[in-house]
């Protein structure tokens, strides 16, 4: 069984920056994730990296200004994001043991973290 723990969400402004955290225990492999939910939208890929080949996937609206990485001695997957926008505001989700950016192949999900930016 997988747990996922996400922390390093938070409330910022434009423009700001904030680093959110996934520490996993088990085994996570091929991919993990970052997906987010704003109210009344539905779940969106934000950033994806594989384990294997360290390769990695980001949605447009965040290429340019988000950043996944992982550590594998920690068994945990960073999101850096910066020049952040209103837009970014929503539940953002750590998920893990997926294909890519096949979110329906993602068997564990962490509980959320919120992000909210104000203009």
């Amino acid at each position: 069984q997988v747990q996922l723990v996400e922390s390093g969400g938070g409330s910022v402004q434009a423009g700001g920056s904030l680093r959110l955290s996934c520490a996993a225990s088990g085994y996570t492999y091929p991919c993990m994730g970052w997906f987010r939910q704003a109210p009344g939208k539905e779940r969106e890929g934000v950033a994806i990296i594989c384990h294997v080949d360290d390769s990695t996937y980001y949605a447009d609206s965040v290429k340019g200004r988000f950043s996944i990485s992982q550590d594998n001695a920690k068994n945990t997957v960073y999101l850096q994001m910066n020049s952040l926008k209103p837009e970014d505001t929503a539940m953002y989700y750590c998920a893990a043991g997926g294909y890519g950016t096949a979110m329906r192949t993602y068997n564990y999900w962490g509980q959320g973290t919120q992000v909210t930016v104000s203009s």
